[in-house]
């Protein structure tokens, strides 16, 4: 009876092999899922030297759509700052009077209501002009920039904001791609002072003079310290007479002292000019580089939108001496599924060298591995049907599968040949170990997803793909290992000592 169902039984393997291998690519890989947190964070940057007062303007541009939104809870802003560590993957920024940032409480997540309105409120908040307002959801796993970075590596400052506006347009241009942020695209105006060497050198000025002369009428220059009764110290600056904010016109009446101890203007030995300057200087082992950030659109794989870009960058043509570099979550994810790689093989020859110990014979320890490949299309069905990407938790999902459908495995193979110890013929044992383990395998794959769909249906995006993995492997493993393994004992058959006593 199990000589018709032969070519079935490998046909099941190979097509689990070759489904797997198409399902890769289709349900894609991400680092770590969103955190479906009832919270998410609107940071808003105006360009460089931007005024408090225009970034305020800004940050109750924000405040007023969000505070207009029935889900929010409670929010709290920060003016010239971010907010502390709140999560702990979120570093503080450092202070400046050209961001802001607001913390926004929800009364809850829905996994499909909160992402819509969060694109609704993205498209509100970039109609705000002259400044860059991004909403941003939490997500778990290590800190990065974005889900999408690209570093141009290069040596030339020049050159690298002009490939960093082009790096920028292609990317907008890739369907997905939502909040791209180049530092580069708009450069800093540096006010330079320019001194005439001939003529400082004619009227007896050293060159140390001007430096003094204009950080005293700008910033003032410290000249001691004035100590409380209690210890509390506080800095004695010393400054010229020009307002509570210098502009141009103060530079006019800045006065710079000879060596003869006459007062010269600033305007006879110095002219001031404006200069373009970078917003930032980047370096990436010891180069300098510019890197594009950018976000993913609700409910598309960062993966795949990665891999478009990667395609668009490879017939882009950087000039000799210059090369990308990817980050985000392409970088972290090979760091990450690098080391699970590696767990994976451990585990996979720890197990095959348990299994060979148990049984003594390669060819029962290759019957039982042989349900391997239809638990692992299961799992991939699975976060298919769910709308789950291959993530870290889920390749963690994959390597715990293999273990327990392997278990299952082991009593089938194990009981099979028992039977056959104890003089039992092959295709008697096989029929009856069949029926004797199936239900006992069938109750032990019904309690672990018993235990699992609890966690599985909470739909929370950290441990969800890890449970709905193992719960689809071990339907699949389950029922088609019922014809598969059966069949690759009949073909390989192992070698069994025969018992003198019968087996009852």
């Amino acid at each position: 009876c199990l000589a018709r169902p032969r070519g079935t039984g490998v046909v099941t393997i190979g097509g689990s092999l070759l489904v797997t291998a198409l399902l890769v690519p289709v349900v894609g890989s991400s680092l770590f899922p969103k955190a479906n947190a009832p919270a998410f964070l609107v940071k808003i940057e105006t360009p460089n030297g931007s005024s408090l007062a225009a970034t305020d303007a800004a940050l109750r541009f924000a405040e007023e759509r969000v505070a207009a939104m029935p889900e929010v809870r409670s929010y709290f802003a920060n003016l010239g700052h971010g907010n502390p560590q709140i999560y702990y993957n979120q570093l503080p920024r450092e202070d400046a009077p050209n961001y802001a940032e607001l913390f926004v409480q929800l009364r809850e997540y829905s996994t499909r209501g909160t992402p819509r309105k969060l694109d609704a409120l993205r498209q509100e908040l970039a109609a705000y002009p002259n400044a860059r307002i991004f909403v941003e959801e939490f997500v778990n796993g290590p800190p990065i920039t974005a889900p999408i970075a690209v570093r141009i590596v290069g040596p030339d400052l020049d050159t690298l904001e002009s490939l960093s506006r082009q790096v920028e347009n292609l990317i907008r241009g890739i369907p997905g791609t939502q909040d791209v942020d180049n530092p580069l695209r708009v450069p800093r105006t540096n006010l330079r002072l320019a001194v005439d060497p001939q003529k400082a050198s004619q009227l007896g000025v050293p060159t140390v003079a001007f430096d003094q002369a204009v950080r005293l009428s700008v910033s003032g220059i410290e000249v001691g310290r004035y100590k409380e009764a209690d210890g509390e110290q506080y800095a004695i600056v010393v400054r010229s007479p020009v307002g509570a904010r210098p502009d141009l016109s103060a530079l006019a009446e800045i006065r710079v002292p000879g060596r003869d101890g006459s007062s010269l203007p600033l305007s006879q030995l110095a002219t001031l000019e404006f200069e373009k300057a970078p917003t930032q200087i980047q370096r990436y082992g010891r180069e300098r580089s510019v890197t594009i950030n950018a976000d993913v659109g609700r409910n598309l794989n960062t993966a795949k939108v990665t891999a478009e870009v990667v395609r668009q960058l490879a017939t882009f043509e950087l000039p000799r001496g210059y090369r990308y570099v990817l980050g985000g979550e392409a970088q972290s994810g090979s760091e990450s599924f690098s080391g699970v790689g590696t767990a994976a093989i451990v585990a996979i020859f720890g197990i095959f060298a348990v299994l060979v110990l148990e049984f003594g014979s390669f060819k029962s320890t290759l019957i039982v591995l042989t349900v391997v490949p239809i638990g692992v299309v299961g799992g991939f069905l699975a976060l298919l049907l769910t709308g789950n990407s291959l993530s870290f938790t889920a390749s963690i999902g994959l390597i715990a599968l293999v273990g327990i459908e392997i278990k299952n495995s082991i009593l089938l193979v194990d009981f099979t040949n028992q039977l056959r110890a104890h003089g039992v013929a092959l295709d008697e044992a096989i029929e009856r170990a069949g029926e004797t383990r199936f239900v006992p395998i069938l109750l032990t794959s019904a309690t672990a997803i018993g235990g699992l769909l609890p966690l599985a249906l909470q739909n929370v995006g950290l441990y969800s793909p890890m449970a709905w993995v193992i719960i689809g492997g071990l339907v699949t493993s389950t029922f088609l290992a019922r014809l598969v393994t059966p069949v690759m004992y009949k073909l390989f058959t192992p070698d069994v000592e025969v018992k003198p006593a019968p087996f009852a």
